[in-house]
């Protein structure tokens, strides 16, 4: 594994080259829409390795981050927890029986517990209650059956510093440059537990020389308050605020909400009932924009999808395969989203792109491209994708078809 820490100190030009380079920035040479593209600041929308190439190897290890890289992801994505000895790891859930193998663990058998984590009752062996060293014996497993399975238990939980790591000696290696993409992952429920993240992670990245506008690093998180808290203690890089829901009304084709997704935990925890489609009304983009640069909406809101109801009032399972899913679902026209954002000055990252073909809709006849390209032409700015070849396929295909080279 990579050792080596950023420099403490990164010169502005280059900084501010590789933002040019990924389209962090708007760059003197490109203006606004060249080429047709309609995404904020008229560069090729970027493509973010959800949890590195999750679509491949177990989740947010560094050998998914690794291949991610290989096949040619602009931004590698990564969420934060804490461990019980405060040090930030990655991984999507605080519960590691979703993606480790802590079950077949005979050693920690007795730390399983139930307890709630932002509204939601869970059972499982949970990140505060291991160590950093404890946490290094425990083996990464995929967490969609579909997926690979053969990798199960091979690669350890990394530490976000090793990331960071990461990316440096692969920069050094390659010359490629390679954003990064953390969240602030359950903010709330590791700050009641004395846990916080938000300070540690500030320090790490203004030892790694990358707390500036122009660094190649997007900060994200469902909860305002934590933006707006690192915002306050000084910190300078982009901010986007993510916007949930938990699934769709196939007859109406509205969003829905549930916990923990409804609404950010710390509005649940101050008795606030609004539910995260305030976030994208005008007003509320109005209110984003006080406080970050982007936002990152589940991909529902831009284009959503709707069902075929029978006599009994339930969606049909068109394709016969006994489930009822995006699969049996149409997609229909791209909501105003994307220009209402765009007005507002926020860029714009949906989440999450897969190819698998119960997740895609019947208009995109089981070819992810045809999604990838949907929202493309829809002007996002970037997408968050488990496949990041996939998406790049799609990418120089759009860009192509508007005249225009890739990145």
């Amino acid at each position: 594994m990579p050792s080596a820490r950023f420099a403490t100190q990164r010169p502005a030009t280059a900084l501010a080259a590789l933002a040019c380079a990924l389209g962090l920035a708007a760059c003197s040479s490109t203006s606004p829409g060249a080429g047709g593209v309609a995404t904020l600041d008229g560069q090729p929308p970027l493509v973010v390795a959800h949890r590195g190439a999750s679509g491949y190897l177990p989740e947010e290890t560094l050998e998914a981050y690794a291949r991610a890289i290989e096949l040619g992801a602009d931004v590698i994505e990564m969420d934060l927890v804490s461990t019980k000895d405060g040090v930030l790891i990655t991984r999507h859930d605080p519960n590691l029986a979703l993606s480790t193998d802590v079950a077949s663990r005979p050693e920690f058998a007795a730390r399983k517990r139930t307890m709630q984590v932002d509204g939601e009752t869970q059972t499982g062996w949970f990140s505060q209650d291991f160590t950093l060293a404890e946490i290094k014996r425990l083996g990464a497993i995929s967490t969609d059956a579909e997926r690979p399975q053969q990798y199960n238990g091979r690669y350890k939980v990394p530490t976000f510093q090793e990331v960071l790591d990461l990316v440096k000696a692969t920069q050094q290696r390659t010359g490629k440059p390679v954003a990064i993409y953390p969240e602030t992952k359950n903010p709330t429920f590791f700050r009641d537990l004395g846990l916080p993240m938000e300070d540690k992670l500030i320090a790490m990245l203004n030892q790694a020389g990358l707390n500036s506008k122009a660094a190649p690093v997007f900060v994200q998180s469902f909860e305002p308050g934590s933006l707006k808290y690192m915002k306050s203690k000084g910190l300078r890089t982009k901010l986007i605020q993510l916007i949930d829901g938990d699934g769709v009304d196939m007859k109406t084709g509205a969003i829905t909400y549930a916990v923990p997704v409804d609404r950010p935990y710390e509005w649940t925890k101050a008795g606030d009932k609004r539910n995260f489609d305030v976030m994208v009304t005008p007003a509320g983009l109005a209110e984003i924009k006080t406080y970050a640069d982007g936002i990152g909406p589940w991909k529902r809101y831009i284009v959503s999808i709707k069902g075929t109801i029978g006599a009994d009032g339930k969606a049909i399972d068109i394709n016969g395969d006994g489930k009822v899913n995006d699969a049996d679902a149409t997609a229909l026209a791209p909501t105003t989203l994307v220009a209402d954002a765009h007005r507002a000055g926020l860029f714009v990252h949906p989440f999450t792109f897969r190819n698998e073909k119960r997740r895609l809709a019947a208009n995109y006849q089981g070819d992810p491209v045809q999604e990838y390209l949907a929202f493309y032409r829809a002007g996002v700015d970037g997408v968050f994708t488990d496949f990041t070849d996939t998406a790049l396929t799609a990418r120089a295909q759009f860009m192509k078809e508007r005249g225009a080279a890739a990145r």
